[in-house]
């Protein structure tokens, strides 16, 4: 095993112990202070997780330095590591209790599911690594809708059984992205079903996907919510969940999305991942510091080899 094996595999089964000491901190801490208990972990973990920070420091830079000062930008960097440390705790408590995620999550937009969802032919539902966005599922399944989410796999086991155990008890099927043939199936399947079929847009795709401007800069971006929706005539629908100052949350549901036409199937893959994009970059540029920064998002370049 090389040293770099070594080093990574010493990093999950630190993170994994990490991971049952806080589960464990949390279940004996009184509700009114995992808040604080959060805050103190996000406070350690941006003086300690220097890789993750200069990426941070790095991606908010490219998206906000005409505009925003490097005070400010490492203000909504603090701020993002505490919304992740939040939305973590939240993500192990509040599915423990799911009376309480019910009641301290609303949903604005509702309308405009139940709309698409009136045609019978399922959902996709496009959103980022933007609020506590796994909660955002677990609320859904609580009122009702049956929901699939594609995702990967976690690079630890250990931590993804322990996060696909909490989505099971909820009933949110988990859609992995490899194999590609089974994800592309069983995605097919969720809609043919009338489900939600959750995906998120915000990553970095390398050259299997296309490029699109997101925040000026040409991103690689996935392009499975348009060919699903060409393939099955499921509505596309972009969703986030938004913090509150009281640290409840709000889910909000834009409009469908209509296909636009364009010239080529190409034309037409790009221009609607365009759109979906703009959306979540409106979301980023009126909630900064609720995205996920800690992702090299423009790490792949146009005319690099697949």
């Amino acid at each position: 095993m090389d040293a770099k094996k070594t080093r990574k595999n010493i990093g999950y089964f630190f993170g994994w112990l990490a991971l049952n000491l806080c589960s464990l901190i949390i279940n004996i801490l009184p509700p009114g202070c995992i808040y604080r208990f959060a805050r103190s972990l996000a406070f350690i973990g941006y003086g300690i997780a220097g890789k993750q920070r200069k990426i941070a420091l790095e991606g908010l830079t490219t998206a906000f330095g005409k505009d925003k000062s490097a005070s400010e930008i490492e203000g909504i960097a603090r701020e993002c590591f505490t919304n992740i440390a939040k939305s973590a705790i939240e993500l192990i408590f509040l599915m423990e209790h799911p009376s309480l995620l019910k009641e301290r999550v609303a949903i604005e937009g509702k309308e405009n599911l139940e709309e698409a969802l009136s045609a019978g032919k399922g959902v996709i539902v496009v959103s980022a690594h933007f609020g506590n966005f796994p909660l955002m599922l677990g609320k859904l399944c609580l009122e009702g809708y049956k929901v699939s989410g594609i995702m990967r796999h976690m690079r630890d086991p250990r931590a993804e059984k322990f996060f696909k155990d909490k989505r099971d008890k909820f009933g949110i099927k988990t859609i992995y992205t490899q194999p590609r043939k089974e994800c592309v199936e069983n995605s097919i399947r969720s809609l043919r079903n009338n489900e939600l079929l959750f995906t998120l847009l915000d990553q970095n795709f390398g050259t299997a996907g296309v490029f699109v401007d997101f925040f000026g800069r040409k991103a690689a971006t996935a392009t499975g919510p348009v060919v699903f929706a060409q393939r099955t005539g499921a509505a596309l629908i972009s969703c986030f969940m938004v913090r509150q100052a009281d640290d409840t949350h709000k889910i909000i549901f834009e409009r469908a999305l209509g296909l636009e036409k364009g010239n080529t199937n190409e034309e037409t893959i790009i221009m609607n991942i365009q759109k979906l994009t703009n959306v979540i970059e409106s979301y980023i540029r009126k909630y900064p510091a609720e995205w996920g920064w800690i992702h090299r998002r423009w790490k792949s370049k146009p005319g690099e080899q697949a």
